[in-house]
C-alpha cells in the first residue's frame, strides 16, 4: 500500500510546479470527491469544516481526530487520485503527537495534508516559530518511517487571524513562510490574501510554491496563474456554497409550496452512477 501511496505523493509534489496552477476543490464526503474528480480535477483536498459540519461540529479541532480521518479514509478509497488532507493544526500539541496524527493520515490513505501554525488560543494565536519548525520536521520524519514523503502545506495564519499590527502582517508571513520551506515543507499556505499586489509580493518573497484560499472577490484563476501562484483551493467554499442551495430549497418548499430549486440538481441516476 505505502508503495502505491509514494507514487501518488511524488505524483502530487510535481503538480506543485506550475504552471498550469493545481486547482483543489476541497472535498467532505465520497460524493463530493467523485464529483469534482469528474470534473476534472488532478487531485482532491479535505476541507476541515465541511467535514465537521457533516458530523455535526463547528470548525477548529472540535471533531476528534479519529473522526475526521475515518471520512478522509472513505473518501481516499473512493477515488485513485490523491488525496491531500485538512487536518487544522494536527490534532496534537507536541510533536510527538503531531507524528502519531501523520502515520494516521497515511493509514487513512492521504498523501499530504495542510498544518496550520494557529494554536485556536487568543492570548497567543500562533505557535511559536521553534515549536512550528520542530512539529513541521516530527511531521517529515514520520512520513519517512511510513515510508512516504507526505507533501506537507504548512499554512500560516498571520493575515487571517489578525496577528500583530496590520503594518507588519507581510514581513512576518514571509518570515514564517520561508522558515517552514527550510524545514521541510513543499508548499505554503497563506489564507487570508485577496489582493492581486500583496499576492504577487508574497510569490516573489517566498522560497517555495504558495497556495492560496480563494473565493468570492478573489482574482480570477487566470490572474492567480499568470503572477505565479502555484496551488489554490477553495476550502469550505463549495460545501457553503451546497448548503445555500439547501436552504434556498427549504424556504421554496415551506414558505412557498414550490420546487423549481430543485432544477439545480443532479439527476438521480447521475448520483448513482457516481457511486458505483
Amino acid at each position: 500500500m505505502n508503495a502505491n501511496l509514494s507514487m501518488k505523493a511524488e505524483a502530487f509534489r510535481a503538480m506543485h510546479k506550475s504552471p498550469p496552477i493545481l486547482l483543489l476543490p476541497n472535498a467532505w464526503d465520497v460524493v463530493s470527491a467523485r464529483i469534482f474528480v469528474k470534473a476534472g480535477t488532478r487531485a482532491i483536498a479535505t476541507t476541515s469544516a465541511g467535514i465537521a459540519s457533516t458530523l455535526g461540529y463547528p470548525d477548529g479541532e472540535k471533531v476528534s481526530r479519529e473522526e475526521m480521518l475515518q471520512v478522509v479514509a472513505r473518501i481516499a478509497r473512493s477515488v485513485d487520485v490523491p488525496v491531500t488532507a485538512d487536518i487544522e493544526a494536527g490534532y496534537a500539541t507536541t510533536p510527538q503527537g503531531l507524528g502519531e496524527t501523520i502515520r494516521a493520515v497515511i493509514d487513512a490513505g492521504a498523501i499530504g495534508f495542510n498544518l496550520e501554525d494557529a494554536t485556536g488560543n487568543s492570548s497567543l494565536p500562533l505557535f511559536e516559530m521553534e515549536e512550528q519548525l520542530a512539529r513541521i520536521h516530527a511531521a517529515r520524519e514520520a512520513g519517512e518511517r511510513a515510508g512516504v514523503s507526505v507533501v506537507i502545506n504548512a499554512r500560516t495564519d498571520v493575515y487571517l487571524a489578525h496577528v500583530g499590527e496590520p503594518s507588519g502582517r507581510f514581513e512576518e508571513t514571509v518570515r514564517r513562510a520561508n522558515a517552514y520551506r527550510e524545514a521541510g515543507a513543499d508548499c505554503l499556505f497563506v489564507p487570508g490574501v485577496t489582493d492581486l499586489p500583496t499576492l504577487t509580493a508574497l510569490v516573489r518573497r517566498i522560497s517555495g510554491p504558495l497556495n492560496v484560499l480563494a473565493g468570492v472577490g478573489s482574482p480570477s484563476v487566470s490572474e492567480l496563474e499568470r503572477i505565479g501562484v502555484a496551488r489554490l483551493s477553495v476550502g469550505s467554499g463549495i460545501i457553503r456554497a451546497t448548503l445555500g442551495v439547501a436552504r434556498e430549497a427549504a424556504n421554496e418548499l415551506l414558505q412557498r409550496g414550490t420546487y423549481t430549486t430543485l432544477e439545480r440538481g443532479i439527476p438521480y441516476a447521475e448520483v448513482n452512477e457516481l457511486m458505483e
